[in-house]
């Protein structure tokens, strides 16, 4: 476990699991009302740790985390509090997946409702919490919306993939398991996984929108929940649709001599007739 500290009117702990950038809408459970408080204003504290940061408010689902920080910091700015509590929450909402583009955004428009001085105090916070590379922060927002580790790079099939993709060993015993995550317009080749007897492959959609098509048949989208059974010895590729970051689940089934063989590209003018 690790602690994230968040400041509120005082500075609030956050208790979390270890890849809360890991997670879609991971519970918060917040503790600093009880321990600063509770002895002075029990009733303030139980309202601040239970209430706002428990089911009512940052733990309902209704909004996901990412647009419960977008709320908080315009509401914020619109107070003109931009101070340590303002960054705070900047650094929250970029955990939950803000990009800069995003409060970029938020901010140019609040300055129309907040004040020009409050956006532009703002703007400097904005700029010193985002000043990484933007696609990193698209790669944390992806995380959020699935409970499965995006992973590492897919070096040791990269060969085998158009643009950039991630793998996570899920399980290596009794049914192999691994989440691939795939960069918009991200696909693997053509293949087919051999076998003489039983074999092929289960994909289980987790986030995003994909592809999958088997040779000479229309390509199926993919979204979380969908499942593709892909028989042994059949020609297909799968990957991530245009505007969208995409993952499955990979099961691996077992069969009697049981291999790969990989095959030529998916052609930008074979994807770029997808719907």
């Amino acid at each position: 476990m690790k602690k994230i500290l968040l400041s509120t009117a005082f500075t609030a702990v956050f208790t979390v699991s270890d890849n809360i950038t890991l997670m879609a809408q991971n519970k918060i459970t917040q503790t600093a009302g009880h321990s600063v408080l509770g002895e002075f204003a029990p009733k303030f504290a139980e309202l601040n740790d239970n209430v706002l940061f428990g089911d009512a408010v940052w733990n309902d689902s209704t909004l996901s985390l990412h647009d419960h920080s977008m709320v908080t910091i315009s509401i914020l700015l619109g107070k003109g509090l931009v101070d340590s509590s303002f960054r705070s929450h900047l650094e929250m909402g970029k955990k939950h997946g803000i990009t800069r583009k995003e409060i970029a955004a938020l901010l140019t428009q609040a300055a129309f409702y907040a004040g020009w001085p409050n956006a532009w105090a703002g703007f400097r916070m904005a700029k010193e919490v985002w000043a990484d590379n933007d696609a990193v922060t698209e790669k944390e927002r992806f995380q959020q919306e699935m409970i499965f580790p995006v992973g590492e790079p897919n070096t040791e099939y990269a060969k085998y993939f158009i643009g950039k993709s991630y793998i996570a060993r899920v399980s290596d015993s009794q049914i192999p398991i691994a989440n691939v995550t795939f960069e918009p317009r991200c696909r693997n080749n053509w293949h087919i996984h051999k076998a003489v007897k039983g074999g092929g492959q289960m994909l289980v959609g987790v986030a995003g929108k994909g592809w999958y098509q088997e040779d000479g048949k229309p390509a199926q989208e993919i979204l979380p929940g969908t499942v593709i059974h892909i028989p042994a010895n059949v020609k297909h590729w799968h990957g991530a649709a245009s505007d969208s970051w995409f993952a499955h689940l990979a099961f691996e089934i077992s069969g009697e001599k049981a291999s790969n063989e990989w095959l030529e590209p998916v052609t930008d003018e074979e994807y770029d007739r997808l719907p």
